[in-house]
């Protein structure tokens, strides 16, 4: 990635973005988020021209390398750069990628989760201040609530890191029920629970995977319909779907560095941390109902992206399904990434702005983080010479004994094709206040 230096541009507003949660059960009095504006100023010929040259040139250039996959930025509603590069086979470049691929999202998946969880919540169906034994049958630990698995304050452990353990079958698929019995089997395994809950974050997919099964338990439906149902269908978003056994036949592989397919492994169908396939359109549509006050309140959505990890100092912080850096200059990103065997995926979104980033890929291109460099292009968000990598790792990332990928375990019957996903890993902490949750806005 070079020449990236002119993206510090002179675009700079001063809109402060200040990230504050209320306390439960009292309506937000200040709300961290404008109200989303009636009408969108449209692009000038002039600024069209300016967004939409820059953005060409910095993707055709980090394009111009390995990626294999599909960008679209986008502001005020106008997508400046939309592009699908390689194929849905790159190794034996069969079958053209174009609007209607969809790619294993990895943890980007679980801006779903988090949003279908509060839409519950929006909705008087439960309360995220609720302890998640209510919802979920033998789960070992009262003090863990909803709020904590969403901003991932549960004490809970990477599922993907102890259902790796010896006494584990790894020749068969688990299920999101797999992985919840695991829990109420090892309760006082210090490798699935910390021992205290909200001490500290950290990043953790079996907080997702339960809150699927609490989405499920509360709705009444599977997760994949539940979702189908709530976002897909009525935003018209037509290639996404959660993964399922069913699909294997249309879902994209996803492969490493060397052209080599990821094989199917036994963690590939717990879903709610992963398993969510789109394309960067629907995606876009996702980003603009989000944005427009189509689904959420501003309660809500004020919830949502707000930090509540700042135990330790820096820029990084998650609130409920989100990513998020503040900035030092009082400005405020959305983002999430992804990362499951080879998809790499980044979803960045400049509130202020009005802006979009989407990058998806399957063959393992890590630069697709650098994708966030671009923000500096529509504000000052500092990000010239930063990357979204954010130490996220995959189970079958780890080099083998001849400093390959070690193989994923393979099934007695394997099916015929796979999904493909992300896991993740200990993330960052963040600034100087604890918060906690507004409930909805009525």
């Amino acid at each position: 990635m070079k020449g990236i230096g002119y993206f510090v541009l002179s675009v700079t507003l001063l809109v402060v973005s200040c990230g504050h949660a209320q306390n439960a059960n009292v309506v937000p009095q200040a709300d961290t988020l404008s109200p989303a504006p009636t009408t969108i100023p449209a692009l000038t010929g002039p600024e069209l021209e300016h967004y939409s040259a820059i953005t060409g040139r910095f993707f055709d250039s980090m394009l111009a390398g390995r990626f294999n996959g599909s960008v679209l930025v986008a502001k005020n509603g106008v997508i400046l750069y939309e592009r699908y590069k390689g194929f849905q086979n790159p190794r034996q470049k069969k079958d053209s990628l174009d609007a209607h691929t969809s790619f294993h999202l990895a943890s980007m998946s679980k801006t779903f989760t988090a949003m279908g969880t509060l839409k519950l919540w929006q909705d008087g169906k439960l309360d995220i201040h609720d302890p998640a034994a209510k919802y979920l049958a033998g789960f070992p630990y009262p003090g863990v609530s909803i709020e904590t698995l969403l901003n991932h304050r549960s004490g809970l452990h990477n599922y993907v890191h102890f259902m790796y353990k010896p006494e584990v079958n790894k020749h068969k698929l688990l299920s999101n029920q797999d992985v919840l019995q695991y829990i109420i089997d090892h309760a006082r395994d210090r490798d699935v629970f910390s021992g205290q809950v909200n001490r500290h974050f950290e990043y953790s997919n079996t907080n997702y995977a339960l809150l699927a099964m609490i989405i499920e338990k509360v709705s009444g439906l599977p997760y994949p319909e539940y979702m189908a149902k709530t976002f897909f269908q009525p935003l018209q978003m037509q290639d996404t779907y959660v993964y399922s056994l069913s699909d294997s036949a249309k879902a994209m592989m996803s492969y490493y560095q060397s052209g080599r397919p990821f094989r199917m492994e036994f963690l590939d169908l717990v879903y709610g941390d992963k398993n969510v396939y789109s394309t960067v359109r629907d995606l876009y549509k996702w980003d603009q109902a989000l944005r427009n006050g189509q689904l959420f309140s501003k309660g809500v959505l004020d919830s949502a992206y707000a930090g509540y990890s700042f135990e330790k100092p820096g820029q990084r912080n998650y609130g409920l399904g989100w990513r998020m850096l503040f900035i030092p200059n009082g400005k405020k990103l959305i983002y999430h990434n992804g990362w499951w065997h080879g998809n790499r995926t980044v979803f960045i979104r400049m509130l202020d702005e009005n802006a979009t980033i989407i990058a998806l890929s399957n063959n393992d291109y890590k630069y697709v983080y650098s994708a966030k460099r671009l923000c500096d292009l529509f504000g000052d968000y500092r990000q010239s010479h930063e990357s979204f990598d954010e130490g996220e790792s995959d189970p079958t990332s780890d080099p083998g004994p001849g400093g390959e990928p070690r193989e994923p375990i393979k099934f007695v019957t394997p099916p015929a094709h796979h999904p493909i996903h992300h896991r993740a890993k200990k993330a960052p902490v963040h600034p100087v206040k604890k918060k906690t949750v507004s409930p909805p806005a009525q």
